[in-house]
């Protein structure tokens, strides 16, 4: 299969702090609402509460149970997964004698996030092993094609705030070398204390709710959630409606610093380039852009700065604002967004933005906009310097 040919979306699930479904996440986000709040599942000694963006809501997945055995970030991406599934018209029955691969990106689902063992072990004690092992069953890819029983390529992608978007163009990837004939794609990250901890020592967190490009943004809000895509060839999708299209995907690295991305935004313009021949588009064929837009001084800045160089006037928003920062979660949720705001035609609010910073070189819609156009962009930005970008298509009428 052509590098060109574009790869059929015919599926999209989300959960996230804006919802616990995409329709949820659509209706909170076009109602310009959030709920920014203190972690409830956890707590620290911290002198500041930073809020956060958890689930609205707990869930429960079809599982006989089975939950407990499964980290948090897993039962996350299962969720996705099912109702992505669902609205792409696939069940494990259905998919049987189908090749299936999933690719899933992660930041915290990769890491043991168990203060109590820790503990434990320090203060001279025997702990539990079972943490451990739950936490080896934990793999978000693998246990995704071990519940719906698939045996297509399997691959979980770790690559900091990048790793959803990574994951979905390499499963693109994988369809147009015909290893597969669909790919469950999109990235999935819970909740911890540990990364709460660690954000808030970086002094990039904001203590109110987050403020993407906008000239009084002090940081990020943490969220969880994930987000999830089938990918099909159109062979295996037949008559059946397409959602979107996967057209192109670019990534190059800064190699700056550890965290801060390079000033001149180099690697990114870089990975947008790449993207766009990789789609066969240009950039006056882009309607809207999905920014990395975390809210960050350095991030939006930079963000900002490369937006106006190449895609000047196009309209560009954050939804970060809606969902907190989900890390290895954000490129899955943000693609599902990015499609979903195609359909429909509307871009919601750039939420938290009240005055345009006059170091930045453009600002984000302020209201819900309406939007022309069949192809648009969503992007992120990673920690390493890793900038990673698709070019998504608006699906059948």
């Amino acid at each position: 299969m052509s590098a060109a040919v574009p790869i059929v979306i015919t599926g999209l699930g989300c959960l996230c702090g804006a919802g616990m479904n995409l329709a949820e996440c659509l209706e909170s986000m076009f109602r310009n609402e959030r709920n920014p709040h203190p972690p409830l599942r956890f707590s620290t000694d911290h002198p500041v509460s930073y809020p956060v963006l958890e689930l609205r809501d707990e869930f429960r997945l079809p599982l006989d149970d089975q939950e407990t055995v499964y980290a948090r970030t897993s039962q996350l991406a299962l969720a996705a997964a099912f109702e992505a599934l669902a609205d792409a018209g696939w069940d494990e029955e259905s998919l049987r004698g189908k090749r299936v691969g999933v690719c899933i990106g992660t930041t915290v689902g990769c890491a043991l996030n168990c203060d109590d063992f820790y503990r434990a072990y320090k203060d001279g004690v025997d702990p539990e092993m079972g943490v451990i092992e739950r936490f080896l069953r934990s793999n978000p890819a693998a246990v995704i094609a071990r519940q719906l029983k698939l045996d297509g390529p399997n691959q979980t992608v770790v690559n900091a705030c990048s790793s959803g978007t990574d994951a979905i163009g390499l499963g693109a990837s994988w369809l147009r070398a015909g290893a597969c004939d669909i790919v469950i794609a999109g990235g999935a990250d819970e909740l911890s204390r540990v990364t709460y901890a660690g954000f808030s020592s970086l002094m990039i967190t904001d203590t109110e709710a987050c403020k993407p490009f906008d000239i009084k943004r002090k940081g990020l809000n943490l969220g969880e959630g994930a987000g999830m895509l089938i990918l099909e060839s159109e062979a295996v999708r037949g008559a059946k409606k397409a959602r979107g299209y996967m057209l192109g995907y670019g990534s190059a690295c800064d190699a700056y610093h550890l965290t801060a991305p390079r000033p001149d935004g180099a690697g990114l313009k870089q990975a947008m380039y790449e993207a766009f021949a990789a789609a066969e588009v240009t950039p006056e064929m882009i309607s809207f852009v999905n920014a990395h837009g975390t809210g960050t001084p350095d991030n939006d800045r930079v963000e900002s700065r490369v937006l106006s160089e190449v895609l000047p006037d196009v309209p560009f928003v954050s939804t970060k604002g809606y969902t907190g920062h989900t890390l290895g979660a954000a490129g899955g949720i943000e693609a599902v967004f990015t499609v979903a705001c195609l359909r429909r035609g509307e871009l919601p609010a750039n939420i938290g933005f009240s005055a345009a910073d006059p170091e930045l070189s453009g600002a984000p819609v302020i209201e819900n906009t309406r939007i022309d156009g069949n192809i648009a962009m969503s992007e992120s930005l990673a920690f390493g310097g890793n900038n990673a970008v698709l070019i998504l298509g608006k699906g059948d009428a």
